[in-house]
């Protein structure tokens, strides 16, 4: 994405998305529905009861690539939990079923051959990045959303020490595609290979907010609280 302005409360939530409209599922993991007029970023945020201050916080740091916030609190980080847990929703129940039609739509019947080891391979990428969800809800989600209530080994470098990017074998599909798929239906190829590399840039930025946002603020809280693991001491 390339670079923008620096939002705030008072610019309109069309104003956003004439920025860059890449932003726009974003606006769908916050649940913004369409429709809001000339509405500004508070107003909106307001209504449907959205923090605005961890809006702009992922939005600015998507369009600009900055962090602004003074100081981490749990509910903020919280906040940001359930950003990315909408967008693990967002990933398995929409985004990867309309790549995996598209490509169905897309393969060319000469490649008999060569047709199904694609499915597989798309198939077998998507059950990795569920497998690397489902530890990020069943461990770091938690940890953070019961943070100070409870005691335990796990802590933010934990995960930050087995974190990796979960776009990289997407891009691998994507490459293979280029170099050596010739199509009877390039049109249709095309458009799901737009859709991989929509998906690829769009999971490598769940995983810098993860890593450059969700981590940095867990430190800070967990240095606050004295919950320092014993491998950062």
């Amino acid at each position: 994405m390339k670079q923008g302005k620096l939002f705030s409360y008072k610019d309109s939530m069309l104003d956003l998305v004439k920025e860059d409209f890449n932003i726009l599922p974003i606006l769908s993991r916050f649940g913004v529905p369409l429709g809001f007029g000339g509405g500004s970023i508070e107003e909106i945020c307001l209504e449907k009861n959205i923090n605005v201050e961890i809006f702009l916080l992922i939005v600015n740091y998507i369009l600009n690539r900055k962090i602004n916030y003074r100081e981490a609190s749990l509910e903020k980080t919280v906040g940001i939990v359930d950003f990315l847990h909408n967008s693990h929703d967002y990933f398995l129940d929409y985004k990867f079923p309309h790549i995996r039609e598209n490509l169905l739509k897309a393969l060319d019947e000469n490649h008999e051959e060569i047709n199904p080891s694609i499915i597989n391979f798309f198939d077998s990428y998507v059950d990795e990045v569920r497998k690397h969800f489902k530890h990020e809800e069943n461990h770091l989600f938690p940890y953070i959303r019961r943070f100070g209530q409870e005691v335990t080994d796990y802590s933010i470098d934990v995960f930050s020490k087995q974190h990796d990017k979960v776009g990289e074998k997407l891009s691998d599909l994507k490459n293979i595609i280029l170099r050596y798929y010739r199509t009877s239906k390039p049109n249709r190829m095309y458009d799901a290979l737009v859709d991989i590399f929509n998906c690829e840039e769009d999971l490598n930025t769940h995983t810098d907010i993860e890593d450059n946002i969700l981590v940095p603020m867990m430190r800070q809280l967990e240095k606050e609280s004295g919950n320092i693991h014993k491998d950062r001491k």
